[in-house]
């Protein structure tokens, strides 16, 4: 499932709009709050029932909540007292509504969704990070492995994405651009999040895929050109950490919420830091049963194992550089207007810049 499923839409003048894809077994979605998109919840800490509970949105891909699922699981959100409900998203577009539209407290999301909200209008801030890397890496089909070895190939082929303006296909057009690849010469298929199957089949010649997917994908003889969620792959082609996951707040709420902002980011710090020293077995075991259920237990472990050390960072200090480097990324792909001002995004009152 992708991170940012839909492109964020905000009207100052009017509703939210954000028109989710179907659901997915990670999905976990049932409907409720117009406003705010489709929610579901899994759980949450296990703080006193005199605890206020607040409500923490995210997107439901794996190794998105891994930070947020080992804070519930481990008792680091309970033994800073909070009663911290997960809620979890068709996406991090549908978290960011939930967010701006009141149906949640916080939103966890990739950067690139935080951005295209403020730029828009959304009076959010950002005060903790949980990733610090893209979740994504472009490989293509196994038919295609010895036609396209580099970017600089992809020029005049398909690729495949889960829907134009998300992260994937930010990503890429920043990707092509660095290899100074014209991106009108690149056809973009629109495939949702589940775009595995496509790309395996040869549907289209590359595509960005997520792990599990990435591993599918190598084991049916695909080459991958690009792994963002490497950390040589991101110095390389990304010019260093590329900030992803973390948590918002509405603007108007910080002050009134700061106690409880300090705790939280507390709370996922300590995660992050436990995170890095747990077994994969234990970091499979800290997700809920909805996200296991069906799942290749031992690859999941696998895919733990290889990209914590890379995707974790073990503080939630905002790091501003690789923020700026989101930014440009999606300056570069249009997405957000040349002269865009995002330094107001950003709240280091409560954790700190990195």
């Amino acid at each position: 499932m992708g991170c940012c499923d839909k492109p964020f839409t905000f009207e100052p003048e009017g509703p939210l709009v954000a028109a989710p894809p179907p659901v997915s077994r990670r999905g976990l979605i049932k409907g409720v709050a117009a406003a705010a998109g489709a929610l579901a919840t899994l759980g949450g800490g296990s703080a006193s029932a005199q605890s206020k509970q607040i409500k923490l949105a995210f997107c439901s891909q794996l190794l998105c909540v891994v930070p947020y699922e080992v804070a519930r699981a481990g008792g680091h959100f309970a033994k800073e007292e909070l009663n911290v409900e997960l809620v979890y998203t068709r996406g991090g577009n549908a978290a960011m509504q939930a967010l701006v539209g009141s149906a949640v407290d916080y939103a966890a999301t990739s950067l690139d969704v935080a951005l295209q909200a403020y730029v828009r209008g959304a009076d959010i801030r950002r005060f903790a990070t949980t990733g610090r890397l893209p979740l994504f890496a472009v490989a293509t089909a196994p038919d295609n492995a010895q036609e396209i070895k580099r970017i600089e190939d992809l020029a005049g082929k398909t690729i495949g994405v889960s829907a134009l303006g998300n992260a994937d296909h930010a990503l890429m057009l920043f990707l092509l651009k660095r290899a100074n690849v014209d991106p009108t010469t690149v056809q973009f298929a629109t495939l949702g999040p589940n775009l595995l199957e496509a790309l395996r089949q040869g549907q289209v010649d590359a595509g960005l895929v997520q792990e599990p997917a990435l591993t599918l994908v190598e084991k049916a003889g695909g080459r991958v050109l690009v792994n963002a969620m490497d950390t040589k792959d991101a110095e390389q082609f990304l010019g260093g950490p590329y900030e992803f996951m973390g948590v918002a707040v509405r603007a108007g709420e910080i002050e009134a919420r700061r106690a409880e902002m300090e705790k939280l980011a507390r709370a996922l710090r300590t995660a992050l830091q436990s995170l890095q020293s747990m077994s994969p077995e234990e970091l499979v075991k800290a997700l809920p049963p909805a996200l296991t259920t069906g799942a290749n237990l031992d690859e999941m472990r696998q895919v733990l194992a290889r990209y914590r050390g890379s995707l974790y960072p073990t503080t939630v200090a905002i790091d501003l550089n690789a923020s700026a480097r989101v930014a440009e990324s999606l300056k570069t792909a249009g997405l957000i207007p040349p002269d865009a001002n995002t330094s107001g995004l950003f709240d280091t009152s409560i954790a700190g810049a990195g």
